[in-house]
């Protein structure tokens, strides 16, 4: 029987009706339920106007609300502080209880705080349930009680405390009219310019909703067992493409593994490899509810104590970092990639952080920062332990004397240039073999080009061979 005469769900990070874990509670608790989904201003305001993130949400719950609509309900959508506008939503509806999904970021864990105070003074419910990942915070331990740092042991114990039960779908068989409609003097809903944004020139490059998660899925499928020879070239189709999807939720993690883990357990590479990167967003969340520290400090204090290159030479250098025109045309070509369209490849990304902080010298936090203004699937815990990974600075990260060199890793994961041609134009008539490090080429293979070189191309604004001693001499501090 319904605990809860009516309720309110709030969709977050899971704008769907399929396989919601939250949403299938709630339905299962409640006599009536309304729903919401709010643009909360404190995240929007630091947003520019062309962020294609929020357009992207916009299509998504349009699609939620249909479908809302289609099962009895609707959505309510309101463009407000979040932390103010559940509690004001619950009175006036007279809501028993709200129900989210979690979340572990170190804000949204303080703005939930205030949302449950708030309505905890009205003897009103704020539940939230697990949704995001398959396991969560305490869930999987070593030994001593305590949170893993090593992914590889994480995955193990992971693997190992996995059943068919923790990636079954929740299915929703709500009775009839548990989905309560807006009332009328909520059905008016902010359009894109009501909230101070705008459909951005170049949107993000993938459908939307769970139709488009679902397209891409079904894409991805007959991939999978070659996914771990394809995933690092950014030229070829390799990846699913459902980053993006996940951050918003219109596609769930236990999708995804349902997949995976039985291909796996046939004895798929491709589906093996695959989960294992699943696995690393389930380890990322856990670090960061553990550790939330890791937001603005390194997970290793002791590399706090590096001193980045600061000043306006510094700033000059990360500016053409950003821009794409550090004369390095594998790191141009990703970051243009990132600028002109809200994505870049994983491999990609692991090359341009380690260029930033080990061939420029600049903090990982700037990177980190720029990552999450124009990354399409931004998720704080998987972009900062990325940038930490790169940096050394993190969990299990790469060792301080691991530096990549971008002109072997351009040659070796986009051999033909692809990927630089079609982001660095200029230099598409070099040869495959001039392509990777114009300046080594012959001079009469750069006129044949068109290209002057510190005109039409920059030169390397670093030569990477000194900066990796620069580098090894920075990190050295650690040892003494």
């Amino acid at each position: 029987m319904p605990k809860f005469e009516r309720g309110l769900m709030w969709f977050r990070r899971d704008l769907r009706l399929e396989d919601n874990a939250t949403l299938v509670q709630a339905l299962r608790e409640c006599r009536r339920l309304f729903c919401v989904f709010v643009f909360d201003t404190d995240i929007l305001s630091t947003l520019p106007a062309d962020d294609r993130r929020v357009a992207f949400i916009d299509d998504c719950i349009t699609e939620l609300d249909a479908e809302l609509r289609a099962a009895g309900g609707g959505l309510i959508v309101r463009h407000e502080a979040a932390h103010k506008a559940i509690p004001d939503l619950a009175r006036s509806l007279n809501a028993d209880v709200v129900f989210a999904g979690r979340d572990y970021e170190p804000e949204a864990k303080s703005r939930d705080q205030r949302v449950a105070a708030a309505l905890k003074l009205e003897q009103r419910h704020f539940l939230q349930c697990k949704d995001q990942a398959i396991f969560e915070m305490d869930e999987i331990l070593n030994g001593q009680g305590e949170p893993y740092k090593v992914f590889t042991a994480y995955k193990n114990a992971w693997l190992k405390a996995l059943r068919p039960t923790h990636i079954e779908p929740f299915i929703n068989q709500p009775p009839s009219g548990t989905l309560a409609p807006p009332p009328a003097q909520l059905t008016q809903r902010p359009s894109l310019n009501d909230i101070g944004f705008s459909h951005p020139a170049h949107p993000i490059p993938v459908a939307t909703g769970s139709r488009g998660a679902q397209g891409l899925l079904a894409d991805f499928l007959p991939r999978m067992d070659l996914y771990h020879e394809r995933r690092d070239f950014p030229a070829v189709k390799g990846p699913s493409y459902l980053s993006v999807h996940l951050r918003f939720g219109t596609i769930s993690i236990r999708a995804l593994a349902r997949e995976a883990y039985p291909a796996m357990q046939a004895g798929s590479v491709g589906a093996a490899t695959w989960l294992s990167e699943l696995i690393w967003r389930d380890f990322y969340f856990m670090i960061l509810h553990h550790f939330p520290h890791v937001a603005g400090q390194a997970f290793r204090p002791e590399y706090d104590a590096i001193s980045w290159e600061c000043g306006p030479e510094a700033d000059k250098l990360f500016r053409a970092w950003c821009d794409g025109i550090t004369g390095y045309p594998i790191v141009d070509a990703a970051m243009r990639q990132l600028n002109q369209t809200g994505y870049m490849h994983n491999r990609l990304r692991m090359v341009v952080a380690s260029f930033l902080t080990k061939d420029l010298g600049i903090d990982w936090r700037r990177g980190e920062q720029y990552f999450a203004r124009q990354l399409n699937d931004f998720d704080l815990s998987a972009n900062n332990g990325g940038w930490q990974w790169a940096a050394s600075t993190g969990c299990d990260a790469q060792p301080y004397f691991r530096i990549f060199n971008p002109i072997t890793q351009s040659r070796k994961f986009d051999a033909q240039g692809h990927v630089i041609r079609r982001y660095v134009p200029e230099l598409a008539a070099l040869s495959s073999k001039d392509i990777h490090a114009p300046w080594l080429a012959q001079p009469t293979a750069l006129v044949h080009a068109g290209i002057t070189l510190g005109v039409s191309y920059p030169m390397p604004i670093v030569d990477h061979g000194c900066a990796r001693k620069v580098t090894l001499a920075r990190y050295g501090i650690l040892k003494d």
